[in-house]
Formats: C-alpha cells, sequence, structure tokens
C-alpha cells in the first residue's frame, strides 16, 4: 500500500479520534485536578504551620492525586492505553515507597 493510503487509514481510524476525544476530556479534568491540587498544598502547608505535623489523610489524598495526574500524563503521550479514573480505578499507593516522603 502507498504512503497515501496509509495516511488515510490513519486518518480513518475511528479508534484514534475516540481517544482523541477522551485526551480532550481529560484536559478538562486536568484543569480540575490542578485546582484541587493547589487547595490540597495550601491546606497540607496551613496544617504544617499551625500543629507542627503532616495530615495524614491529607497527604494520603494528595499521593492518590499525584499519581491520577501522572496516569492522566501518561495517557496523553501514549505510554498508557487505559483510560484513567472514572474509567478505570482511582489510583491507590501502588509503586510509591511507603514511609518517609
Amino acid at each position: 500500500m502507498t504512503g497515501k493510503g496509509n495516511v488515510w487509514n490513519n486518518l480513518t481510524n475511528g479508534k484514534t479520534w475516540v481517544r482523541g476525544l477522551f485526551m480532550l476530556l481529560f484536559v478538562l479534568i486536568y484543569g480540575f485536578t490542578e485546582v484541587i491540587l493547589t487547595a490540597v498544598v495550601l491546606l497540607q502547608f496551613l496544617f504544617v504551620l499551625f500543629s507542627g505535623e503532616v495530615n495524614p489523610r491529607l497527604k494520603e489524598f494528595g499521593q492518590g492525586l499525584s499519581l491520577y495526574i501522572y496516569r492522566i500524563i501518561r495517557y496523553w503521550t501514549f505510554n498508557l492505553e487505559e483510560r484513567p479514573f472514572p474509567f478505570s480505578p482511582w489510583p491507590g499507593n501502588e509503586g510509591m515507597a511507603q514511609g518517609k516522603h
């Protein structure tokens, strides 16, 4: 098949267009997660400032949120085929070292 035919096949591939729509959806979700991440950072800072300790629930949520953002970026860059949450489970702490971070 000629190069021109390959380009036409690529342009008419429905799977690619569906993925493109999901990529756009995750652009919107990513924007929302930036706002949430900013709130978590500020709240954690205030918690440490006034109590001298890290809030473990915020820390755990922040870790899950950072893994989620990482998965979105991996999906955008075609390094991950599985769609991130809400199309797959919310990321837990898998793959991250536990303890003193």
